[in-house]
Order: C-alpha cells, then sequence, then structure tokens
C-alpha cells in the first residue's frame, strides 16, 4: 500500500509537470488553425515553419546570442570562483552575498537597472546591450555552480602541484578545469537556457535591430497560439532533450 502511494503521487506530480508539454506537442499536429478540435494529422504546420525565414533568422538570432553569451560568463565565472577559491581576500563573503542577490533580485529590477545604465552611458539598443546584460545575469550561476564544485576538492591537491612546479596557468589547465568539468557543463547548459529563453530582461534592453525567439514568439501570442509555435516549441524541446542526454554522457565519461 505504501509503495502504490508513492507511485501514485509521483505519477501525478509528473503528470502535472509534463501533461502542458504533451498537449502543445499532440497540438502542433493538429490540422486546425484556429481552434482547439482535433481536426486530424497534420505536417502542414512544420512545413510553414521551415519557410518562414523572418522567424528562423530569429531563432538563429537567439541561439547566438545564447551560445556567446554562454561561452563569455563561462570564462568569466570560471576565473572568478577558482580564483575565490585559491586566494582569501577580504570582503570575499560580501562579494558571495551580492551575487545571492542579484541571482535572487526580480528580473524586472534588473531590466530597469540595465535600461538605466545603457542609457547613462549612451549604449544603443541591440545585440551588443542583449549580450551585455544576458553576461550579467549569467554570471553568478556559474560562480556558485563552480563554488559549490569547488568546496567539495581537496585543496592540498592544488598545494602539492605547486610544491612541484606547476604555473598557476598548469594548476588551472591540468587540475582545476578537469575536476571541474562537470560542473561547467551544468553550469553551461544552465546559462544557454536562462539566456535562450529570458523575456523580461530582453524585454528592456533589446532594440529594433536585433529580435530575439522569446519576444517573438510573446509579439505572436498576442493575436493567439498559432500552430506554428506549438511546431517550433516541439522541434526545440527535441533540441533540449539531445543537448542533455548529450551531456549527461559526456559527465559519466571517466
Amino acid at each position: 500500500m505504501k509503495q502504490l502511494c508513492k507511485f501514485s503521487f509521483s505519477t501525478l506530480v509528473y503528470t502535472f509537470l509534463y501533461a502542458p508539454i504533451i498537449v502543445l506537442i499532440l497540438y502542433s499536429f493538429n490540422n486546425a488553425k484556429y481552434t482547439l478540435n482535433w481536426q486530424g494529422f497534420t505536417l502542414r504546420w512544420y512545413q510553414l515553419l521551415l519557410h518562414d525565414n523572418q522567424l528562423l533568422r530569429t531563432v538563429g538570432h537567439s541561439f547566438i546570442l545564447a551560445s556567446l553569451a554562454t561561452l563569455i560568463a563561462l570564462g568569466i565565472g570560471t576565473l572568478a570562483a577558482v580564483s575565490a577559491y585559491r586566494y582569501r581576500y577580504r570582503g570575499q563573503t560580501l562579494i558571495y552575498t551580492l551575487i545571492i542577490i542579484l541571482i535572487l533580485a526580480p528580473d524586472i529590477m534588473i531590466g530597469i537597472g540595465l535600461l538605466l545604465f545603457y542609457n547613462i552611458n549612451h549604449i544603443s539598443l541591440g545585440f551588443i546591450s542583449l549580450l551585455l546584460a544576458h553576461i550579467t545575469f549569467c554570471i553568478p550561476f556559474v560562480m556558485l555552480t563552480l563554488n559549490s564544485r569547488l568546496q567539495t576538492l581537496d585543496y592540498s591537491v592544488f598545494e602539492a602541484a605547486k610544491d612541484l612546479g606547476a604555473s598557476e596557468w598548469t594548476l588551472l589547465k591540468k587540475i582545476a578545469l578537469p575536476l571541474l568539468s562537470p560542473a561547467l557543463i551544468s553550469a553551461a547548459l544552465l546559462c544557454f537556457t536562462l539566456s535562450f529563453d529570458d523575456v523580461i530582461i530582453s524585454y528592456f534592453v533589446s532594440g529594433p535591430s536585433f529580435q530575439i525567439l522569446p519576444l517573438k514568439i510573446y509579439a505572436m501570442m498576442r493575436a493567439g497560439v498559432a500552430p506554428e509555435i506549438n511546431a517550433l516549441s516541439t522541434l526545440l524541446l527535441i533540441f533540449t532533450f539531445i543537448i542533455v542526454t548529450t551531456a549527461t554522457l559526456l559527465q559519466k565519461r571517466p
């Protein structure tokens, strides 16, 4: 009876989480544009999506932005986390407190603050403003993810390598990065996801010259849920599944 209750509870939780996604996938094959009634199976919406050059260009913009933001945030966050672990200095606790505050702060506050900063420094809204904003809110997640991993490492490994004549670059390349590889993969996936689907902050700092997918979908949703959006979401779900599966397999490699 106890096992049955656990199974039932788990089933309800997973159903609650994944039922909307399953409905979205099913209706991406529905042969109806303006009704939720099932009108038959079709691939028409996927064909229209592949011929919608403007929407595909917007998807490319989001991939480029998320990839660059992830790489830059990963580089900066890794150096910051390793430096904080290797060296002790005054104000270290304050710095991590500020990082946590930046994660917990409402997105709308960060978006307004970045917009004011850009206006004061005469930074035009577009690709650069979006890239800087996405790097800004990704770095704290990288630092906290890597810091959790660093706290489990044996610091004597670094001291032994230092005694054997290893330089700081060798310590980073030969010891720190290999030991941090699972956390780096997790941080990269987290940053890419946060950057790719961000709406609120991007809404404040985006310009007309560079449009990204979340804002494009938000604008399209005002006229109703188009079947092309369901098809695009299904393809993005498949892409996410492939990425997560690949990352899991890489983390299991010796």
